[in-house]
C-alpha cells in the first residue's frame, strides 16, 4: 500500500533529536496494526522507555548529550559489544586496514581470522575476538559462531503427528492431585508404543513464585531457568524406598492425604490445588531429605551443583531468602535486594541448608525430566518431550533478582491493540535490555536456552516475535501507551540455532498474532517451525475463506486448537460464546458474536465436506473433529499436533484469557464430553481417542514419503 494511502492515529509524532535518539535505541516511534494503519506513540512514552534503557531523555538538553554520549561511543569503539557470524559467511568489519584479527576459541586455542571476503573457518561456539590496529589500540568482544540454520532433531520421516497437553491436568491413579513428571513419562511412553505419536508438547514446567494462593500460570513464572519441584513424583526418588522407621508413618500419612487430594480433584467440578499438593510434596520431601545420598548419588549431586554453577546458587538462595522474607524481593530488607551485596553473600551463608534443599530439589527434577526424555525416545518417539519457553519471568521472582542487571525496570511485555483485544496486553513481566544482553555476550539468554532444551527433543518458543522485537509498556501506563522495542535478531537467533544444534533438538517458535512482514520467512530460514492454527488460516482477502490444504506453509506444527483458545468441541457447539457472553467478555452483542462464530465454523465445515473429508456429517460432533485432523494431515505441515482434550471431547479451555479470578484457568483436569474427569489411564483406554489416532495414522501413512525429512 502506497504512502498516499496510509492513515494516521494516537499521539502527535515523535520527531526532532528526540526521535533520532530513539531510534539509536530501537525504541520506535510509531507501529502498523494493519496494513496502511500507522499509530503513533506518546512521546512520554519514548522518554520512560529510553530512561529504563539507562538514557536520560527528560529534557532537550539531556536528549542532546545523551545522542552525544553516543556518538562518542561509537566513534571510540574499535569492535561491537558482540560479534554473531553465521558459519560459512564473511566476517565484516569496520576496523582500518592492517587491524590483526584473532579469535581465542572455547577450547582455549587460538586462530588467526583474515580481513578480506574469505569466510574464516571457525567452529560453532563462544569464543573471543581480539583486535589489534597498526597504532596499537586493543579491544576485545564475544563472537559467537552459529549455525546458518537447525538441522532438527533425528530427522523423522514426516509428516509427524504427536499430542499437546497440560502437564498439570493430566493425572494418573498415582499422582498427589496433579499431573507430574512420573505422568509425563507414562503419557509419553504410551504415545510413543502404542499410538505411534512422535511427539509431546508440554506447558511451561518452570519454577512457580511461592506462597499461597500461587499464580498458577506457567506463562509467569519466578525461575525459566530451573524446573518446578511441584511436579516431582515422591515415590520415584530412590531414597524414598529407604525412609528409616520413624519417618514411615508420617510418610503413610502423607500418601493417605495426596491420594485424598486426588480422588477430590477427579470429582466432577473440582479443581486442581497447587498449593495443597506442594503442601503434601514438601513435607515428604523434607523427610525423604534425611536418607543420605549413596556414594554414587553423592557425586552425580556435586556434578550437577559443578555444572549449573552461579545460576543454581542465585536461584536456590533465592528461594531460601523467600522463606524468611517472602516471596517479593522488592519487599526485602534493601541490601538483600542486590543478588550480589555482600549482605546477601552473608544471608546465603547462613542459611546454607535452605540453599542446599532447593538445590536438591532442582537435581531431582532435573533427574525425572530426563527420565521423562528417555522414555519417550525409547517408545520410538523420534522427538519426544517438547518443551515450552514462557516469554518472561514474574517481577518479583528468582529471576528478576538474579538478573535484574539485565531486565529493563519499570516495563512490562505485552501487546498493542488489535483485532482480537481493541485495549492492548499487559503481560506484566519485564523484558529483557537489550544493550544488556550484548553487554555479556548474550549470556543470559544462552543460559536459559540450555536449561530448557537439556532434557527435551524440541522446544516451543512462546511469543517468537519476541526475538525481533517486543511490546513495551510502561508501568501504570495502559497497554495502548506501550511501543516496540527491538532486539539484535541475529544475535538471538544466532544463539537459538547453536543452542538447538548442540542439544539436538528442534525449535517451534508461537508466531500468532501482530507478526511484521519479513518475520516468519527469517524464522523459517533459520529451521525453525511455525505455528499454524485452523481456525486463523484464511486467504488473504477481507473477508477470506478457510485456506485450502496445499496452500498451507510446509514449515509449521499445524493443530486445530491451542491451549488459549476453546477447544474444538466448545467451537463446534458455540458453548464457548456463551461461556464469555456469562463472563462479561464478549467485545459485541451475544447475538452478532453467535452469527460471526456460526459462520466461521460452517465455512470450514463447508470445505471438509468439498474435499471428501467428513463423510460423517457436520452434524456429527466426533466425526468433524476426526475430519479437522484428516484436514491437517492434508497439509504440507511437518508436524501435526493433537490438542489432548480434543481426543476426548473435552469442552472447557485450560486458559480463558481476559479472566483471572472469573474463571478457573490452569487448573482444571481433563474431562470427557461430560465434563467427567478422566485419569491418565482412563485416556489410555478411550475408544474416542483410539478412533481419531486410527484416522491420525491412516492419514500419515497415506501422506508418507520416505524421502521427506525434517529440516
Amino acid at each position: 500500500m502506497g504512502r498516499a494511502s496510509e492513515e494516521t492515529f494516537g499521539a502527535t509524532p515523535v520527531t526532532g533529536e528526540l526521535a533520532r535518539l530513539a531510534q539509536l535505541h530501537g525504541v520506535e516511534m510509531s507501529y502498523e496494526p494493519a496494513p496502511g494503519r500507522i499509530v503513533h506513540v506518546p512521546e512520554a512514552t519514548v522518554t520512560a522507555v529510553l530512561g529504563a534503557l539507562g538514557v536520560d531523555a527528560s529534557t532537550p538538553s539531556a536528549v542532546r548529550d545523551a545522542i552525544a554520549r553516543h556518538q562518542q561511543q561509537s566513534r571510540s569503539r574499535l569492535l561491537p559489544q558482540c560479534v554473531v557470524l553465521r558459519a560459512g559467511r564473511v566476517l565484516r568489519l569496520d576496523v582500518p586496514d592492517g587491524t590483526v584479527l584473532t579469535a581465542a576459541l572455547e577450547d582455549g586455542t587460538l586462530h588467526d581470522l583474515p580481513v578480506c571476503d574469505e569466510p574464516p573457518v571457525l567452529p560453532y561456539g563462544y569464543h573471543m575476538l581480539r583486535a589489534v590496529t597498526p597504532d596499537g589500540r586493543t579491544a576485545c568482544a564475544p563472537l559467537i559462531v552459529a549455525p546458518e540454520r537447525i538441522d532438527g532433531a533425528e530427522q523423522p520421516p514426516r509428516p509427524l503427528y504427536g499430542f499437546m497437553a497440560q502437564l498439570y491436568s493430566v493425572l494418573s491413579s498415582r499422582s498427589w492431585g496433579m499431573g507430574d513428571l512420573a505422568d509425563l513419562a507414562d503419557l509419553a511412553a504410551w504415545a510413543g508404543r502404542a499410538l505411534g505419536a512422535g511427539f509431546l508438547t508440554v506447558n511451561p514446567l518452570h519454577s512457580a513464585v511461592p506462597g499461597e494462593p500461587t499464580d498458577p500460570s506457567p506463562y509467569r513464572p519466578s525461575s525459566r531457568r530451573f524446573p518446578d519441584p511441584v511436579y516431582l513424583r515422591i515415590e520415584e526418588i530412590p531414597e524414598y524406598a529407604y525412609l528409616p522407621a520413624e519417618y514411615r508413618a508420617r510418610a503413610a500419612d502423607l500418601l493417605l492425604q495426596a491420594t485424598a487430594l486426588r480422588d477430590g480433584v477427579l470429582d466432577k467440578d473440582a479443581l486442581i490445588d497447587r498449593d495443597a499438593v506442594w503442601r503434601l510434596k514438601r513435607a515428604a520431601l523434607e523427610l525423604v531429605r534425611k536418607v543420605p545420598l549413596t556414594p554414587g548419588r553423592r557425586a552425580a549431586y556435586c556434578d550437577f551443583l559443578a555444572e549449573q554453577g552461579q545460576a543454581l546458587d542465585d536461584y536456590a538462595t533465592w528461594c531460601a531468602l523467600a522463606e524468611i522474607h517472602g516471596p517479593d524481593w522488592y519487599s526485602w530488607p534493601p541490601a538483600l535486594r542486590d543478588s550480589r551485596s555482600p549482605q546477601t553473600a552473608r544471608a546465603r551463608t547462613e542459611c546454607l541448608d535452605r540453599v542446599d534443599f532447593y538445590c536438591w530439589l532442582a537435581w531431582l527434577t532435573d533427574s525425572q525430566l530426563r527420565s521423562a526424555q528417555r522414555a519417550a525416545t525409547d517408545a520410538g518417539m523420534p522427538i519426544g518431550i517438547v518443551h515450552d519457553l514462557a516469554v518472561g519471568v514474574h517481577p518479583s521472582g528468582a529471576d528478576a533478582w538474579a538478573l535484574c542487571d539485565a531486565l529493563a525496570p519499570g516495563m512490562s511485555v505485552g501487546a498493542p491493540p488489535d483485532a482480537f483485544n481493541s485495549h492492548g496486553q499487559d503481560w506484566g513481566l519485564p523484558p529483557w535490555r537489550p544493550d544488556a544482553l550484548a553487554a555479556t555476550g548474550y549470556a543470559p539468554w544462552r543460559e536459559l536456552l540450555r536449561g530448557v532444551m537439556r532434557h527435551a527433543g524440541g522446544v516451543r518458543i512462546d511469543h517468537a516475535m519476541g526475538l525481533f522485537r517486543l511490546w513495551w509498556v510502561p508501568q501504570r501506563r495502559p497497554p495502548t501507551e506501550g511501543t516496540y522495542v527491538r532486539y539484535d535478531a541475529e544475535a538471538m537467533l544466532g544463539v537459538l540455532t547453536l543452542e538447538a544444534h548442540r542439544a539436538g533438538a528442534l525449535v517451534i517458535g508461537e508466531d500468532l498474532g501482530t507478526v511484521e512482514p519479513g518475520v516468519r520467512e527469517e524464522l523459517d530460514g533459520r529451521g525453525i517451525l511455525g505455528t499454524s492454527v485452523l481456525w486463523f488460516e484464511r486467504a488473504h482477502q477481507a473477508d477470506g475463506q478457510p485456506l485450502p490444504p496445499e496452500h498451507w506453509r510446509t514449515g509449521c506444527l499445524a493443530t486445530v486448537t491451542t491451549h488459549d483458545l476453546p477447544s474444538t468441541a466448545a467451537r463446534l457447539t458455540g458453548e464457548h460464546i456463551q461461556l464469555r457472553h456469562g463472563l462479561g467478555l464478549l467485545s459485541r452483542p451475544l447475538v452478532e458474536e453467535q452469527r460471526q462464530d456460526t459462520l466461521e465454523v460452517a465455512e470450514w465445515l463447508a470445505l471438509l465436506g468439498r474435499l471428501g473429508l467428513l463423510p460423517e456429517g457436520p452434524r456429527d460432533e466426533e466425526g468433524a473433529i476426526k475430519a479437522m485432523h484428516r484436514f491437517l494431515l492434508r497439509t504440507p505441515a511437518r508436524m501435526v499436533g493433537v490438542w489432548l482434550p480434543d481426543a476426548v471431547g473435552d469442552r472447557r479451555p485450560q486458559n480463558l484469557p481476559g479472566t483471572s479470578e472469573e474463571y478457573p484457568n490452569w487448573r482444571l483436569p481433563i474431562a470427557d464430553a461430560t465434563g467427567r474427569p478422566l485419569t491418565l489411564e482412563q485416556l489410555a483406554a478411550s475408544p474416542r481417542l483410539h478412533a481419531l489416532v486410527d484416522e491420525l495414522r491412516a492419514g500419515a501413512d497415506r501422506r508418507r514419503d520416505p524421502a521427506c525429512l525434517l529440516p
